[in-house]
């Protein structure tokens, strides 16, 4: 069925972002959301804001510090 969605910007951005890496459109993307949040229960999903407001996954393990980047980088050269 085709129609016209308004999305506000954030929620545009997240649909965007999702579609994009799945290689799917827009459309077939908030399909798959909108079934994922329905299967999920009364729950509400866990997303989290980074400072510039990018959607962030919930951390589920170690952190990634500056240092051992640098000291990963200090060990290609």
């Amino acid at each position: 069925m085709r129609t016209n969605v308004n999305l506000e910007d954030d929620i545009h951005q997240i649909v965007s972002i999702y579609a994009s890496a799945r290689g799917i459109t827009m459309g077939a993307a908030i399909g798959e959301l909108v079934r994922k949040a329905e299967s999920a229960g009364p729950e509400r999903p866990d997303i989290r804001r980074s400072a510039n407001g990018l959607p962030c996954f919930p951390s589920a393990g170690r952190v990634l510090t500056p240092e051992m980047v640098k000291e990963a980088e200090s060990d290609i050269d």
